[in-house]
């Protein structure tokens, strides 16, 4: 199964991949070069493909519960102060996507989205200090009924051109549902008010939708 997102993506590359695939076998005559450019061409759909890939999993509705918003690697466990809504300190959980991990963004809790903003910026490599300041972003909040107000922060890497966010200001959502999509590398940001009980630890791998980040 592959994301909405990567529909028209995956068909151009397939069309390019054929065409050109077709092209080589007519024009070139040497065997090995021209196998091994339709190897390659098919090496570079097959990655296309597994980067949009949107596997089929049973999520669980756990309402005292925030999971984490995307598949890959916990980068950053700390206590900071967030000045783009809150104003105040918070705890801030970040996931690290490499190019190999599922980039949907999913909701990390159920509730009412009270913001929505989208914020274009620089492609510095996600794991940079000022990614989250600087790059392309989108940050949204929701009002959970345990936790209070949830902000996740996509931020676009070096790799990604384009960050999609379906949030909108006064939609009811429900936890792990799809809140959007990264292209190409990234990373999320997830801040927690400070009595939340964190249980990921730091380089910890974390699936979207089914780890959970923190408890009440």
């Amino acid at each position: 199964m592959f994301h909405k997102e990567g529909f028209k993506i995956i068909f151009i590359a397939l069309v390019i991949v054929i065409g050109l695939s077709l092209l080589a076998n007519v024009f070139i005559d040497n065997t090995t070069l021209r196998g091994g450019i339709i190897i390659s061409l098919i090496i570079l759909l097959l990655l296309i493909l597994q980067f949009f890939r949107n596997p089929k999993r049973n999520f669980l509705v756990q309402p005292d519960t925030i999971l984490s918003s995307v598949d890959g690697k916990v980068v950053v466990i700390e206590e900071v102060f967030e000045p783009e809504y809150f104003n105040d300190k918070r705890l801030q959980v970040s996931v690290f996507m490499s190019p190999i991990n599922v980039h949907v963004t999913r909701y990390p809790v159920g509730g009412k989205v009270v913001f929505s903003k989208y914020h274009p910026g620089k492609f510095l490599v996600a794991w940079h200090p000022k990614s989250s300041e600087e790059n392309e972003r989108t940050t949204v909040v929701v009002n959970n009924k345990s936790f209070g107000d949830v902000l996740f922060r996509q931020i676009a890497g070096a790799m990604a051109k384009r960050i999609v966010n379906y949030a909108e200001v006064n939609q009811q959502v429900e936890q792990a549902s799809d809140s959007g999509f990264i292209k190409f590398g990234s990373r999320v940001d997830i801040f927690l008010p400070l009595d939340a009980n964190i249980k990921v630890a730091l380089n910890q791998k974390v699936k979207g939708g089914i780890s959970i980040i923190a408890e009440k």
